[in-house]
C-alpha cells in the first residue's frame, strides 16, 4: 500500500489536564473517509487540530505523506491539507467569490495573482455547493448554512489530498447535509484523496465513512472499519446512552433507546 496520507506514531494529546489520547497509532490512506466521534469536551476538535499541525502533541509525532508536519513549512503543509474549523471567523469583508478563491493561495507564489484557470476552479466549487449565481454578495450577508457551504467550497477550491473537517454539517439542513456529504464523499472515491470528519450524527457517520475513530475519554480510543467499530455496545459505551440498531436501506441505523 502506497505511503499513508496521515500517521500517528505514539500520539498523546492533554488540553487543560485532559488526556484526550494516549499512544494513538492510525494511519489516514486515499480513498479513505474517517469519522470522530465522541461526546461533548472530549477532545475531537483538539485531537484535529493536532492533527493539522496546529498544536503540539504531549508525545508522538504526526507525519504528513510520509514526513513530519512539524517541519514542514505551513505553506506546504496547505497544498496537502485542507481543515475545516468548527466556526469560521471573517476578519475582513469580501465576496462569496474572493472568499472561495482564497483556497487557491497556498499554491501561488507571494506576489502571483489568480488566473483565469483559478477563477475557474473556484466557481466549480461554488456550482458543487449550490452557491452559484451568489458569487457577488458580501459574506456578511449570508446565512449560516450558506456560510458553512462557502467554506466548504473554499476547501474544494484548496484541491488538498486531505480534508480535516471539524463538523461539517454544522448549520445545513437535513438536505444540505446529505447533499454536502456526498459531494465530500465523491473527493476520496478516485483514491487519491481522503478525509476525517468530526460528525454528531452517528447514522451520518456509518453512511458516508467506513473508518471511524471514537474517544472514550481518559486517552481511551477505538478505531478500525466502520463496520467494526460502529457497534451499539461500542455506541452505548462510547456516549452513556442505551442504543437500538434498526435495519436502514444504506445500512444500520442507530437510535437513542
Amino acid at each position: 500500500m502506497s505511503t499513508p496520507l496521515l500517521t500517528t506514531h505514539g500520539l498523546a494529546v492533554e488540553i487543560g489536564g485532559k488526556q484526550v489520547c494516549d499512544g494513538l497509532n492510525f494511519n489516514i490512506h486515499a480513498g479513505q473517509r474517517w469519522a470522530l466521534l465522541g461526546i461533548n469536551g472530549v477532545g475531537k476538535t483538539t485531537l484535529l487540530h493536532s492533527l493539522a499541525g496546529l498544536r503540539k502533541p504531549a508525545a508522538g509525532e504526526v507525519l504528513l505523506n510520509g514526513r513530519p508536519i512539524k517541519t514542514q513549512p505551513r505553506r506546504q503543509v496547505a497544498q496537502q491539507l485542507g481543515l475545516l474549523l468548527q466556526e469560521e471567523g471573517d476578519a475582513f469583508p469580501g465576496t462569496v467569490l474572493e472568499t472561495a478563491l482564497s483556497g487557491r493561495h497556498p499554491h501561488l507564489g507571494r506576489w502571483q495573482w489568480e488566473s483565469a484557470a483559478d477563477i475557474t476552479l473556484a466557481e466549480q466549487a461554488l456550482v458543487q455547493v449550490g452557491l452559484a449565481g451568489l458569487e457577488p454578495r458580501q459574506i456578511s450577508t449570508l446565512s449560516g448554512g450558506e456560510r458553512r457551504r462557502l467554506s466548504l467550497a473554499t476547501l474544494l477550491c484548496q484541491q488538498p489530498q486531505l480534508f480535516l473537517l471539524d463538523e461539517p454539517t454544522n448549520h445545513l439542513d437535513p438536505h444540505q447535509q446529505v447533499t454536502l456529504l456526498k459531494l465530500l464523499a465523491a473527493q476520496t472515491h478516485k483514491g487519491t484523496r481522503g478525509l476525517l470528519m468530526i460528525l454528531h450524527d452517528v447514522n451520518l457517520a456509518s453512511r458516508f465513512c467506513d473508518q471511524a475513530l471514537l474517544l472514550f475519554g481518559d486517552g481511551e480510543t477505538l478505531h478500525g472499519s466502520a463496520e467494526s467499530v460502529l457497534t451499539a455496545e461500542n455506541l452505548e459505551r462510547l456516549y452513556g446512552h442505551p442504543v437500538i440498531t434498526l435495519a436502514g436501506p444504506d445500512g444500520p441505523v442507530y437510535l437513542p433507546r
